[in-house]
């Protein structure tokens, strides 16, 4: 028997019995619009994991920490170096499967004032030109420190739009541009003048909500009482990683060293030690060969004494996978039920249809068709049925997932994939094939004198 002419045979049935096959392909129809824009919305919560790991410098970014030194070099404790410059010199030196060194040194606890207005950064931190891949910023005025500045420990900063929103007033509320580019600000009382600001860091949330307020289609939020930080959740998942950057203040090294830390701490003592050396290598592939290299350099520098330790993105990267797995477990468990009680109703559709057509299958074995070809044909009309329902699940996936996005315009967007559709596809023909069989078996089996006798 010709597959096509059977395929065409199963639509004709499916056009014969029109609402009794709509009714019959509902199940399927749920199972894969529920499967798909599952998978679509799962997608686009990863995508806004991976948003808030990009904004804090991407996967090939390492961390060089500090740690107490091992056990057996307690006796060595004291003379522990810490992360110096040295470090960051001889990093970029030896280590030439490092792509950046960035050294910084932070100024703790410090405020910044303009006026009457006050505000406490994300972080305040000295820094050279290798933070900005590091990190990867975006000038979007200014400019950023020079040799000149370094050499010299000029007073100049470069700040986020977080810090000038809150120092010298928010553009969307005052109605205009604000770039305070050569503007004063005082850190600590020391007065600092605005060389660049970065661009404003939002995730696709943010940039949302941000778009649909200024179109005036949700209400400016209104918070009650004094101003104040609502801790790292700020944002939703991963929001605070785009504040940090948006409330981050750079001022050169040798700056943070002559005016913040050569003065000493309450004991009086200059603290010359960095606070973070942030590493990127070249190739994420060769991440433990990398890293190996760095251990190697800072053995040498800190003569032998292992008071550090390397932080890397992994962790993070390996949480965001299990978590996807998870939701991606549980939706496909979900629509797996659906499929299932869709195939259920197949193949109760499909035994139906055999007692109405037994006369059918009778005349059919009376002139030579065998009970193979009878088995074909029931299970070919079993998988018509349940693809053409997998196709009418597809197109109601991306209505529901345009209804979702409706719904929460700030969300991040759902994205439908070709994976999630062909498993759709896939499986739901696999439970038409199955729903098939038992109906399909039932029919080739029948005697073609009992099937023509039948009334």
């Amino acid at each position: 028997m010709n597959l096509f002419n059977t395929i065409v045979i199963g639509l004709r049935e499916v056009w014969a019995h029109k609402f009794r096959s709509l009714l019959t392909m509902l199940g399927i129809v749920l199972g894969v619009a529920a499967l798909v824009a599952m998978s679509a919305l799962i997608q686009g919560m990863e995508n806004g994991a991976r948003e808030a790991m990009v904004a804090m410098g991407g996967a090939d970014k390492v961390l060089l920490r500090r740690q107490a030194v091992p056990a057996y070099q307690e006796h060595l404790a004291d003379q522990a170096p810490g992360r110096t410059l040295l470090d960051a010199v001889a990093l970029r030196q030896g280590a030439p499967l490092l792509r950046e060194v960035s050294p910084q040194m932070s100024v703790d606890e410090v405020v910044l004032t303009r006026n009457d207005k006050r505000c406490n950064p994300a972080e305040c931190v000295g820094v050279t030109s290798a933070v900005i891949e590091m990190n990867l910023h975006r000038l979007a005025y200014g400019r950023f420190f020079n040799e000149i500045d370094e050499e010299k420990a000029h007073a100049v900063c470069v700040i986020g739009t977080g810090i000038r929103d809150e120092l010298f007033g928010k553009p969307d509320e005052q109605g205009r541009a604000i770039v305070p580019l050569g503007e004063t600000i005082y850190l600590s009382g020391q007065p600092f003048t605005i060389v660049g600001m970065f661009e404003e860091y939002l995730s696709e949330k943010d940039a949302k909500e941000k778009a649909l307020r200024l179109a005036g289609e949700l209400p400016k939020v209104e918070s009650g009482g004094p101003k104040r930080m609502r801790g790292f959740g700020r944002g939703g998942s991963g929001g605070w990683a785009f504040y940090r950057k948006n409330m981050t203040v750079y001022i050169p090294l040798n700056t943070a060293w002559m005016r913040f830390r050569l003065a000493g701490d309450k004991t009086g003592i200059p603290d010359n030690r960095l606070s973070d050396i942030d590493l990127k290598v070249k190739d994420f592939d060769r991440l433990e060969d990398a890293l190996q290299q760095a251990r190697n350099v800072l053995l040498v520098t800190h003569k032998g004494i292992e008071d550090f330790t390397f932080e890397t993105q992994e962790n993070q990267l390996e949480g965001i996978r299990a978590q996807v797995k998870n939701y991606r477990l549980t939706g496909g468990f979900i629509a797996g039920i659906s499929l299932l009680v869709g195939g259920i109703g197949i193949m109760n559709i499909m035994l139906a249809s055999i007692s109405e057509r037994i006369r059918e299958i009778g005349t059919c074995k009376a002139l030579g068709a065998t009970g193979g070809d009878v088995f074909v044909q029931i299970v070919v009309e079993s998988v018509v049925l349940s693809v053409l329902g997998a196709a009418m699940g597809v197109g109601a996936s991306f209505a529901l997932v345009e209804l979702l996005t409706t719904l929460s315009p700030t969300a991040n967007t759902p994205i439908i994939t070709l994976p999630a559709v062909l498993v759709g596809v896939g499986f739901s023909a696999a439970v038409g094939m199955v729903a098939g069989l038992l109906p399909a078996f039932k029919a080739a089996s029948l005697p073609p004198i009992q099937a023509l006798r039948y009334e």
